[in-house]
């Protein structure tokens, strides 16, 4: 018999103009803000790389990945280091700037609804948005954010980084 999770914790992370809902699992660790180091020829999204637990992992900003202007770091700000699932990343996680500290929610079936109010263009990294009470978060698909931040770090004639 299957057995149904009636709750996952998750997490509310802020964003510059809105927030996202990920499941707890995804992520790693949230970290204080750090200086990334750049990385060459790379778009403006992709922020370079932060050393987290002696690895190379690149820091994206979430805002910009989805063609929005890329906030600047604040006082607040932090790195929520997300697991990557896809194995497409050689240090095996990517990480976003947070505009704050991210909230620990429960999240059931009683408190989250489908949200179609708006669109995203098909290579946008979100899957949808969803009403939460009285907000309605983004939630990521952080497989094509993966695969976005391995086509940039590949191996070009142009530029040879490697993670």
């Amino acid at each position: 018999m299957t057995e149904r999770i009636a709750e996952v914790y998750s997490l509310l992370i802020p964003l510059a103009d809105s927030r996202m809902l990920v499941p707890r699992a995804c992520v790693a660790e949230v970290i204080g803000y750090q200086t990334p180091a750049p990385m060459e020829g790379a778009p403006p999204w992709y922020l370079g790389l932060v050393n987290w637990n002696a690895r190379s992992v690149p820091l994206v900003s979430f805002e910009g990945a989805c063609g929005g202007a890329i906030p600047p770091p604040g006082a607040r700000s932090r790195i929520v280091v997300f697991h990557a699932l896809g194995g497409r990343i050689e240090a095996g996680y990517v990480a976003i700037v947070s505009q704050g500290f991210p909230q620990l929610v429960r999240v059931s079936s009683d408190v989250v609804r489908p949200d179609g109010s708006r669109s995203f263009p098909e290579r946008t990294p979100v899957l949808c948005q969803v009403r939460m009470l009285n907000e309605t978060p983004l939630v990521p698909d952080l497989e094509r954010l993966e695969a976005m931040v391995a086509e940039e770090t590949s191996v070009t004639p142009e530029r040879e980084t490697t993670l």
